[in-house]
């Protein structure tokens, strides 16, 4: 009977749990459907969604943010997979450590030291702030999180099955594309969506050091809530919280395969 009780109190906690986290969501879900301006409910109605698809400056901004993330996304699983890998072969505690402090590193002061070194460079070469510097900033808060997922994968792979390729006269190259990679790439779609995700949803480190004709979705949104919270905003964020959730669900199943 006591264990019964706990796990009761346990599914009610987990309840109440789950509700302070996702009730705003529904909330944000549910006042895009609105028919309302306000918050008062006047009936279901797609108005909002339609408003937003007929706004220029909405369609550009997401773009805008789907060149950004799916660049950046390229760039960073390409380059964390290969660093992750590196890291699984050397084991080095201090490069290691690297990892973890980009991770730990506030966005501020990321996006702060970024534009400093951004304007000590640029300022030599005649090159000003745009989606190149934006893509660039992406990329170096993303490869973390794709070595973290990647070497996570490669800790629990035998390591012994390229010393048996390279034994029986594969060459590394041959032996890491054609034993390791595939073994890898659970791992590597699951980095690749995260890296997506983190990248499309970035405001702080992006609006540090964007151009003027690189507003992200992000920037747009939080500079449209600044001045009034419109039901258009609401069907944006609803979209925008559907779309992420499902890149991350699937990210969460493609790395526990």
């Amino acid at each position: 009977m006591s264990s019964l009780r706990v796990s009761r109190t346990l599914r009610a906690g987990a309840g109440i749990v789950f509700a302070f986290l996702y009730m705003p969501l529904l909330a944000l879900i549910a006042f895009s459907v609105n028919d309302s301006s306000s918050t008062v409910w006047e009936g279901f109605s797609l108005r909002w969604y339609e408003e937003l698809w007929n706004d220029p400056q909405i369609l550009a901004a997401t773009a805008n943010s789907l060149t950004i993330a799916f660049t950046s996304t390229c760039l960073s699983t390409i380059i964390g997979t290969l660093a992750a890998y590196a890291l699984w072969k050397r084991r080095s505690r201090m490069l290691m450590s690297t990892v973890y402090l980009s991770l730990v590193t506030p966005e501020i002061v990321m996006g702060v030291a970024l534009l400093a070194l951004y304007q000590a460079v640029f300022r030599f070469m005649d090159i000003r702030l745009g989606m190149h510097t934006v893509i660039l900033a992406h990329v170096s808060f993303c490869i973390s999180y794709v070595v973290l997922v990647v070497l996570a994968r490669l800790r629990t792979m035998d390591g012994t099955l390229e010393e048996a390729a390279l034994d029986l006269g594969a060459t590394e190259f041959q032996a890491f594309y054609r034993v390791t990679l595939p073994g890898l790439t659970p791992a590597i779609a699951a980095a690749a969506l995260l890296a997506f995700s983190t990248s499309f949803d970035d405001y702080v480190i992006t609006s540090l050091v964007a151009g003027v004709d690189s507003e992200t979705l992000p920037m747009l949104i939080y500079a449209k809530a600044r001045r009034a919270i419109s039901p258009s905003v609401n069907a944006l964020c609803a979209v925008i919280v559907v779309v992420i959730g499902s890149l991350v669900l699937a990210a969460q199943r493609l790395q526990g395969r």
